[in-house]
């Protein structure tokens, strides 16, 4: 059974089995029979991280954080090493700017495209009057999470790192690593004989890091994705979602139509390929994604898939893939767009194509800086609406709302993000002359 057909059963299957949990927990609890449900809960569900899961086995709970852990332990030495041996590789950095200065141009073109599309369509969902709802004015905003505005500037100057060993103990400071790896590969560049038994250290941490992940992949990833999303229907419920429905389907509903529609047509035009074997191939990258809610996660899949059926060289596709996974959230950007245009419509503000505009590239510049990370980009809503001065009190109902109901749209905003990396380092490989065009057909 293909890896793909593997996770397609876990998705469903988890949700079928989150669904029947919910009624069960309803039968439960309208019968009286709390503690049964408790127990439940307890033994499969229960964060035993938390304080009130001293007494709980958590068993879902456990294998979704050991999997995902597990992935984010190979990320740092992952970049590191295969963006090193990729600089190191190319051995002419005039070249390196060549591939950096395409990767960046196609990422902005992507999100200019994607920002404005998302503008039109939440635009037209708030003028068919789909985003009046009404909120409940009892709810609690003091537990609301949000987060200081900042200079995005401030995103160059963290990229070069004080301390090495600090950005390597954490997974937030990718770029960090980027930077870093840039260094390392330059430097083997410039002193191939004194770094030869370096190189080798890192070719072999190469492949130890890529073993590793193609077990975890293939064998751990259906049982982990299975265990994580029965586990959030059966926690967290679908009974949230009535407030923001139509806020959750129109996101998800624009998300799959610019997945379909911008990235074939992004490399229809650029390279004059056919784009329906992309599409095919990455699909299994957008549903990983999708599941794990992580484009950092999804990192070694996409890489794996760019290379060994898409026909991108190992060495491009290298630094294309981890670069884009730090500044490429184009989908994120579609969210916002839909997520502010919800929070003022239902505050009770009016909000025009100039404010849309000016979110656009208020969310562009912070979706750059955005950690890649679950959560992170719906936490950084926060940042454009109080660059859009909507700080209301009602405001923030609409944001706890959109916090609250992020995952089911976060799964088709992460696609969006992980399938334009995987698009950008098709056109950076075709543009340079090193697409394998018969593997990419194939």
């Amino acid at each position: 059974m293909s890896i793909v057909t593997k996770m397609m059963i876990s998705v469903f299957g988890g949700m079928i089995c989150g669904v029947l949990l919910i009624l069960l927990r309803q039968a439960l609890l309208s019968g009286g029979a709390e503690n049964v449900w408790e127990i439940i809960n307890k033994l499969l569900f229960q964060d035993v991280t938390a304080d009130t899961g001293f007494e709980s086995i958590g068993l879902f709970y456990i294998i979704g954080q050991l999997f995902m852990h597990g992935l984010q332990l190979a990320i740092v030495p992952l970049v590191l090493v295969s963006l090193s041996l990729a600089i190191c590789g190319l051995a002419d950095p005039e070249r390196l700017g060549k591939i950096a200065g395409k990767t960046f141009v196609c990422y902005l073109c992507f999100y200019v495209v994607c920002a404005a599309l998302a503008c039109c369509a939440a635009y037209f969902v708030k003028s068919m009057g789909w985003f009046d709802v009404n909120l409940p004015s009892n709810l609690a905003i003091d537990s609301v999470a949000t987060m200081q505005g900042y200079n995005v500037l401030s995103t160059i100057v963290n990229a070069v790192p004080s301390n090495i060993t600090e950005v390597f103990s954490t997974n937030t400071s990718i770029l960090a690593v980027c930077v870093v790896a840039v260094i390392v590969g330059l430097c083997m560049t410039k002193l191939p004989e004194k770094t030869a038994a370096l190189k080798a250290v890192l070719e072999s941490v190469n492949e130890m890091v890529l073993y590793y992940l193609n077990f975890l992949i293939n064998k751990c990833s259906p049982i982990a994705i299975f265990c994580m999303i029965t586990r959030a229907f059966a926690v967290y419920g679908v009974e949230y979602i009535k407030p923001t429905l139509v806020w959750m389907i129109s996101t998800i509903v624009v998300s799959f139509v610019l997945v379909c529609t911008v990235y074939p047509i992004g490399i229809f035009v650029t390279t004059r390929l056919n784009p329906i074997p992309f599409m095919k191939k990455s699909f299994k990258i957008g549903l990983f994604a999708a599941a794990t809610n992580s484009s950092a996660a999804t990192l070694p899949l996409n890489t794996k898939t760019c290379i060994d059926e898409l026909g991108c060289s190992e060495e491009i596709s290298s630094f294309v893939l981890p670069t884009g996974m730090t500044i490429n959230m184009n989908g994120t950007t579609a969210m916002h767009m839909m997520a502010v245009t919800f929070i003022a419509t239902a505050a009770g503000i009016n909000i025009t194509p100039a404010n849309l505009a000016l979110a656009a590239f208020l969310s562009i510049c912070t979706a750059m800086g955005t950690p890649a990370i679950p959560v992170a980009g719906t936490t950084m809503v926060y940042v454009v609406m109080m660059g859009l001065g909507f700080s209301s009190e009602l405001c923030m109902v609409g944001y706890a709302l959109v916090l609250a109901m992020n995952y089911l749209p976060g799964m088709a905003v992460i696609t969006l993000n992980v399938i334009g990396d995987a698009a950008t380092n098709v056109i950076v490989n075709f543009k340079e002359g090193t697409l394998n065009k018969d593997k990419y057909n194939r």
